[in-house]
């Protein structure tokens, strides 16, 4: 196969990865009346940590306190955004969950600069303002009152920002694969620790559900196994910024799927202010690099 083939296939995969992820907002929004946030991160962390630990069982040999380590550090952050965002849905439109969610990938250059002094581009704080705009035309009520749940969903986009910034800084030293197993598994314990205190009793009602059990079985194996293979396949061979622009359609999935699926109501504001979070995740992510390369190569006439 060509290397040219090799991309246009990654970036599918890229693409497929984006849809599965914005298709799971739909899957968490229309289940959580049947089984509690909390409980149903227990369910869909065990079955992906299950699953992958009995694929790559043979990772478990490399492991060293310093992995134990990292992995629980991850594993606390996953569980804390992953908290944030399941319990914000509860009181927001899927579809704003979606695109609030992806904010993170705005916060991350700020947070670098407070963590390594090193000072974002123009380019981030020029997309930050744009972003600020956008959310506020995204999530402000009438009486300029904001939603608890796309508060929620905003606490976790920060949560997702320091995720990403560990996991980039590990990602270097240890077995990426082990590293994904142990933060799986490290939240799928949080949640089934924390999971009577915020929901309450065990919900047997989700084996009686054969939606409940589909959503879970999507959540776990397909949104969260499935969809970090297909991430980690094709990104190597999907050039970065290709692949950050790829990945970010996940907030326009998100937001398409919710009003085809649940039939949520996106007024002429609320889509303004979409599009300026996406333009805001692209220019922050690409600098539109993508865009001035196909013009730069375009031979003169």
């Amino acid at each position: 196969m060509t290397d040219n083939a090799k991309t246009l296939f990654a970036s599918f995969g890229m693409l497929l990865t984006a849809a599965i992820w914005g298709f799971a907002f739909v899957v968490v929004k229309d289940s959580l009346d049947i089984v509690p946030p909390i409980y149903m991160m227990a369910f869909r962390f065990t079955i992906a940590s299950v699953v992958l630990s009995l694929v790559f069982f043979n990772k478990f040999k490399l492991s060293t306190k310093k992995i134990l380590l990292h992995g629980f550090i991850l594993g606390v952050l996953l569980f804390l955004a992953y908290a944030f965002q399941t319990i914000g849905c509860l009181y927001t439109t899927a579809g704003k969950n979606a695109f609030l969610t992806a904010i993170y990938v705005i916060l991350v250059p700020f947070f670098l600069w407070i963590m390594t002094k090193r000072k974002p581009g123009i380019h981030v704080i020029f997309a930050a303002l744009i972003a600020l705009v956008g959310i506020g035309l995204l999530t402000l009520q009438s009486d300029f009152s904001v939603n608890i749940g796309d508060l929620l969903t905003l606490i976790c986009g920060i949560g997702y920002a320091f995720h990403m910034i560990f996991i980039s800084r590990f990602n270097k030293t240890e077995d990426p694969i082990l590293l994904t197993i142990l933060q799986l598994f490290t939240a799928a314990i949080l949640s089934w620790i924390f999971s009577p205190i915020w929901d309450g009793g065990f919900p047997k009602e989700v084996f009686y559900s054969s939606k409940a059990i589909y959503s879970l079985l999507y959540l776990g194996l397909i949104s969260t196994m499935i969809a970090f293979f297909l991430q980690n396949l094709c990104q190597k061979y999907t050039p970065p910024t290709i692949a950050a622009l790829l990945l970010s359609l996940e907030s326009v999935f998100g937001v398409l799927f919710s009003c085809i699926f649940l039939k949520e109501p996106l007024t002429t504001t609320m889509v303004i202010g979409c599009i300026l979070i996406f333009f805001a995740i692209i220019l922050a992510e690409t600098k539109f690099s993508f865009l001035l390369k196909k013009n730069k190569d375009k031979p003169s006439t």
